[in-house]
């Protein structure tokens, strides 16, 4: 079976341990071997290289040592020849379909993925420099990231003078949003999802109250569950996400910005007043930033400078955060202190006497006798 994980997010909840994941992912990063460890999935084929030659990325290695099958195939045209659930074998690194190969690719094992780990690892010097020419570029070019003259509309939801919750599916983003139950309880922070993490939110019972994104990762569920939807555009106003939308008869708005999705949920929750951005999923270390090998992570690494001053990651929240005790847990201790009370005065003539000489004294002050 073909399980299409070139797909959003969201199509990878199809794929089963009996798919066959065909991908379309060079230098496969943390985040998206993790997700398809998830799925049960035993084997990946993938039509772009899944080491980078210029960073050591860790989504292979994560692949490998969670026992999937994966296999490098670089330019097979695999998505024109096959269908979505076409019936096809694996044999070594070889794809075949009705007794007939279509393509050989190379098996990606422990030891293929060690040496080019090692390989990319002496090459870091020039990751760095491309990252560094990357981001000062991008502070010529998107000087408004770093001034806030991004032009943002009217919101229904009010964030001024709040905490705001970003939620991003990155790494640790589930174990982060389950230690951040006990202050989401206590402080109400405004639930801003960007694309997928709209339904991460959900899981743990929470509304998005903004989803931000090109919503191509979010449920259709979440969609039509979040209060209030902002389209990503490019800065010349293209807007893949809008014609999903239009499609689900949902209102929203859209920003233009050029920066990631991400970035456009801080600045908003930034712009818009927020006291407290609290982030789930986002890439904070040089690490993350070069493990997603993507361009524009150097906006991201600008956007984190703009709104650095109430920024604070899940992590720092959930190690200084003391939260209040639980309502249901206080309830229970009066209720119990209260039944053992009417115990006592029920078994004890003694203190029974002393209440109703006291409620007597009581009538009398109050003219009651």
């Amino acid at each position: 079976m073909l399980g299409d994980a070139a797909a959003p997010p969201r199509e990878l909840k199809r794929l089963g341990p009996e798919d066959i994941a065909i991908i379309d992912h060079a230098g496969i990063d943390r985040v998206a071997g993790e997700d398809l460890v998830a799925t049960g999935c035993r084997c990946v084929v993938n039509v772009a290289p899944s080491v980078s030659p210029r960073y050591s990325n860790q989504g292979p290695a994560i692949l490998v040592a969670g026992g999937v099958h994966l296999i490098d195939m670089p330019g097979a045209p695999l998505f024109e020849v096959l269908d979505d659930g076409q019936p096809v074998t694996i044999r070594d690194g070889r794809l075949i379909r009705d007794g007939e190969v279509l393509w050989a690719g190379e098996v990606q094992d422990a030891e293929t993925v060690g040496r080019q780990y090692e390989e990319s690892r002496r090459r870091i010097g020039e990751a760095l420099a491309l990252f560094a020419e990357n981001t000062i570029s991008h502070i010529r070019e998107e000087r408004e990231l770093l001034s806030g003259q991004i032009e943002l509309p009217d919101f229904a939801t009010k964030l001024r003078d709040r905490p705001a919750l970003i939620v991003v599916r990155g790494v640790d983003h589930k174990r982060d949003l389950r230690t951040l139950r006990p202050y989401v309880r206590d402080e109400r922070p405004v639930i801003v999802a960007v694309d997928g993490g709209a339904d991460a939110a959900l899981e743990e019972g929470w509304v998005p109250d903004l989803v931000v994104g090109d919503m191509d990762s979010a449920s259709d569920a979440a969609l039509h569950a979040a209060r209030e939807l902002v389209v990503h555009a490019y800065p010349d106003g293209r807007a893949p996400g809008r014609d999903r939308l239009d499609a689900l008869g949902l209102q929203y708005k859209v920003v233009p910005a050029p920066a990631t999705s991400e970035d456009v949920a801080l600045l908003i929750a930034a712009e818009k007043g927020a006291n407290l951005l609290v982030s789930v999923g986002l890439h904070y270390n040089l690490v993350e930033f070069l493990d997603k090998n993507r361009a524009g992570m150097s906006s991201t690494f600008l956007t984190r400078l703009r709104v650095g001053e109430i920024l604070v990651d899940a992590k720092g929240v959930s190690r200084l955060y003391r939260p209040s005790p639980a309502r249901g847990p206080v309830a229970a201790l009066v209720l119990a202190a209260f039944a053992t009370f009417v115990v006592v005065i029920a078994t004890s003539s003694r203190l029974g006497q002393l209440l109703d000489l006291l409620w007597l004294k009581i009538q009398i002050l109050l003219g009651l006798k």
